[in-house]
């Protein structure tokens, strides 16, 4: 009797999403530090001044473009990149794997997001930019500027758990769904932080470059563990038919026996 195992046997470790992400990551963090060089000395304070006062009405700095429930709708959004939502949403996303009984992905998530938050905060304790003054801050911050929290974790977090929910989608439909979803929500999150006056919009760039960075390099993160059936292996639109296929010859011996007895 034949026991099919629960994850594939070990492959090769660099295939092409493995290498792909690889290289993703070292455009990134070469973006990265570029963007953060410039920063720094000071290159691009005329850019961030010019984009962060367009946004704003030239007789009143002090207030927005805009009505008054798009201001509440952006506040809507910058709560979606909040310390205290995103811990929340990866605590129930990692209980729900614990239950399911995908405890390996379950630990792959808390790496990954956990991993961001804490990044994020050596970065920003690293470089120390100080907030815009602009303009008054339509939200409370308390930490430095660069890069944006808000975009670096929501990025980590958005892109990661998208990750995981299409590598269980089979539909490749469904997969672009899913990252749709994901990056439409990190960009809104990312917007709202200079609609409200808290970030520069390269502190806003920097974050989801590094976010994107660190989401990428999870994934390939993934991907490598499944060459080495450590993690189910992705579903696709093509398993179901090959799976198909490698259980019929199997099956029909089986119906021949049965009805020649």
């Amino acid at each position: 009797m034949n026991i099919t195992a629960p994850f594939r046997s070990p492959r090769h470790p660099l295939t092409g999403p493995t290498v792909f992400g690889a290289i993703v990551v070292c455009a990134a963090i070469w973006g990265f530090v570029a963007l953060a060089g410039e920063v720094m000395e000071g290159e691009t304070h005329a850019f961030d001044t010019w984009l962060l006062l367009s946004l704003r009405d030239a007789a009143d700095p002090a207030n927005p473009y805009g009505p008054g429930w798009l201001r509440e709708l952006v506040r809507d959004f910058t709560a979606l990149g909040g310390t205290g939502i995103l811990t929340l949403l990866t605590i129930a996303v990692a209980l729900f794997l614990r239950l399911q009984g995908n405890k390996r992905s379950m630990w792959v998530v808390i790496a990954a997001i956990g991993g961001g938050f804490l990044m994020s905060s050596l970065l920003k304790h690293g470089f120390s930019r100080p907030r815009p003054e602009l303009v008054p801050h339509g939200s409370i911050v308390y930490t430095t500027s660069f890069p944006s929290g808000h975009a670096m974790v929501s990025s980590v977090t958005y892109l990661t758990l998208a990750t995981l929910i299409a590598r269980v989608q089979p539909r490749r439909a469904m997969k672009i769904y899913v990252f749709t979803v994901a990056i439409l929500i990190t960009l809104a999150v990312g917007f709202s932080r200079v609609y409200l006056g808290v970030h520069w919009p390269t502190d806003v760039a920097a974050g989801w470059v590094a976010g994107s960075a660190w989401a990428v390099m999870w994934w390939a993160i993934a991907n490598w563990m499944e060459t080495q059936g450590v993690v189910e292996p992705e579903l696709n639109e093509e398993r179901p038919a090959l799976d198909e296929k490698r259980r019929l010859p199997e099956e029909t011996p089986q119906v021949e026996r049965i009805a020649v007895e």
